[in-house]
């Protein structure tokens, strides 16, 4: 399911804030994500989860992708892209990955964790963006060549389940992070950005340079306007479920009472 799988960066956010919240408390469920009080800290000034970038894939999906019900573009989770690559033959994954069939586009956020069994493995995101349409795979990378070798495995493994083969193109003039814990933050500017500015708002006929060569990415703004979108999400899922409990049979919770469920978003 989309929002499970591994956590490379979470053993080490853990630790760092262990004191200050504990890292497991439901904070925002938004359709197939479950949003913990840790993803929702290191947004603020750490390294992103790879929840946390697949909320922001379901967020696309749900609020932006929905306009546009003829387009077919695919946004595969970091844990659909961690399995991918960490399986030997990829066409056993058929049944696990959606239907390629028609699909147009395929967006990966490709992780350097080679270990499963690792918590702290990864330490760098990147994104891959498959043109099917043109057999051509972009990777953009904020440290140039840092995932390289990974975003190669998961063009080729793409290319075995599409059943044609995808040429593989390392955008070197991809916008570079000012620091080392941004990446996650560029992976998720730049999807929107190749996504709405590019690819759902070109013309039929017109030829689309998937190049962001020039392109600023404001990563400070990045994670507030991200954290605003959370926080609009959880009050209305608050509001929500204080309009259903006022409807129940029990309106008035016991002294000390808490609900277990975080706010929930599920529908308009």
């Amino acid at each position: 399911m989309p929002g499970e799988g591994f956590h490379p960066f979470k053993g080490r956010v853990s630790k760092r804030f262990r004191e200050s919240l504990a890292p497991d408390d439901a904070y925002l469920s938004y359709y197939d994500i479950r949003l913990t009080r840790e993803d929702v800290d290191t947004l603020k000034n750490d390294w992103l989860t790879d929840n946390t970038i697949a909320f922001w894939e379901e967020y696309l999906e749900r609020e932006e992708l929905r306009k546009y019900p003829s387009s077919h573009i695919v946004l595969l989770r970091p844990s659909m892209a961690f399995m991918l690559m960490q399986t030997p033959d990829p066409l056993t994954l058929r049944e696990a990955l959606p239907n390629f069939t028609l699909t147009t586009h395929i967006f990966l956020p490709i992780n350097d964790a080679r270990n499963v069994s690792v918590a702290e493995g990864g330490s760098h995101w990147s994104l891959l963006l498959v043109s099917v349409i043109d057999g051509v795979a972009f990777h953009y990378d904020s440290m140039t060549l840092s995932n390289y070798n990974e975003a190669r495995l998961a063009t080729d493994k793409l290319g075995r389940l599409l059943g044609r083969p995808l040429r593989f193109m390392n955008l070197d003039d991809s916008p570079q992070q000012e620091n080392s814990s941004d990446c996650g933050v560029y992976v998720c500017i730049q999807m929107r950005h190749l996504l709405l500015r590019r690819l759902l708002s070109a013309n039929a006929r017109e030829k689309v340079s998937m190049s962001m060569g020039g392109k600023l990415v404001d990563a400070v703004g990045g994670r507030k306007e991200m954290l605003r979108i959370i926080e609009s999400f959880r009050k209305e899922g608050e509001r929500r479920r204080s309009h259903d409990e006022s409807r129940s049979s029990s309106p008035f919770p016991r002294k000390g009472e808490k609900s277990r469920t975080p706010p929930r978003i599920d529908g308009p």
